[in-house]
């Protein structure tokens, strides 16, 4: 008997708190490919899943997960994707998986841009939530050196769209990214930003950098000086002491040299404290270590 096998190509990347989700691939790539720091979909050309092989793959989950809570669209930014082209695919899965309650994608903040309000209130109500959004930064000059391709500004305008659309969203805050010397300014300047909206989640990740990103060649030309892994946690307990909304931090990833997760206000000082710990206590030469033996992310 031949065994069922979905549709999977390229780099299949989920964050940490999709774990549980049934993956389902729709695009593979990234459409943008310009971020000078990211080396994920490296190699991998954007591709948009014809409609028959996402059916199929929907098929077999219908076979072997029936009763899938969440399904989670695999691909650098699903959401890239046109309204009617996602609106037929909520429509797909809710065909094929009945039980389904939430979908969530990958997002950058120039695909939230190319939809309406009432757009994405339709999209809310095919369930499409909990979307995660690639937003690294809210300071406009480390947006503009990495090439992110949107501003601070663009950040709070989409995520008021999704939040009048009554879509949850997921940010992530990349320490490291400004560079030597700059991450208290990218701290603040980002907090300013984060503050002003109502995010679901706030990820954090460490800069690791590849030789397959552009970045990776600004380093050893000597146009980027990373910051040092002490810097980092202090760029960290920058931006965590600076927020002042409610909402949950993830910074379990393997990235982080000091992982931690929590709730704020309610876990704030207890996080804070821990940070101040590994400040005093990690060396920079461990922390270094630990960092050049990171392969993957």
């Amino acid at each position: 008997m031949e065994i069922e096998k979905m549709h999977f190509d390229g780099q299949i990347w989920r964050p940490p708190y999709e774990a549980s989700s049934q993956l389902l691939q729709v695009t593979a790539g990234c459409t943008y490919h310009k971020c000078k720091f990211c080396s994920l979909y490296h190699g991998t050309k954007f591709r948009l899943s014809p409609v028959s092989e996402v059916e199929s793959d929907l098929k077999i989950i219908q076979e072997y997960q029936p009763k899938a809570r969440r399904v989670f669209l695999t691909g650098a930014n699903p959401f890239a994707l046109s309204y009617n082209r996602l609106l037929d695919l909520g429509l797909l899965i809710r065909k094929y998986l009945p039980y389904c309650e939430t979908i969530g994608t990958f997002s950058r903040i120039a695909d939230i841009k190319s939809k309406s309000v009432e757009e994405l209130k339709n999209l809310r109500h095919l369930k499409f939530d909990s979307i995660s959004i690639g937003t690294e930064s809210g300071d406009d000059e480390t947006l503009s050196r990495m090439n992110k391709g949107n501003t601070a500004a663009d950040i709070l305008e989409q995520c008021r769209k999704l939040e009048e659309a009554n879509i949850r969203y997921n940010l992530v805050y990349l320490t490291g990214l400004a560079g030597k010397g700059k991450g208290q300014q990218n701290a603040i300047h980002t907090a300013e930003i984060f503050n002003q909206l109502h995010p679901f989640t706030i990820n954090f990740v460490s800069l690791t950098v590849f030789p397959e990103s552009e970045l990776f060649q600004e380093i050893q030309e000597g146009k980027f000086i990373e910051a040092s892994e002490q810097e980092r946690l202090l760029e960290l307990r920058t931006f965590i002491s600076a927020l002042s909304i409610r909402t949950t931090l993830l910074g379990n990833t393997v990235s982080n040299t000091i992982p931690f997760v929590g709730m704020i206000p309610d876990d704030k000082v207890r996080i804070l404290n821990e940070l101040d710990a590994a400040i005093r206590q990690s060396s920079e030469i461990e922390l270094k270590q630990y960092r050049n033996g990171i392969r993957s992310l």
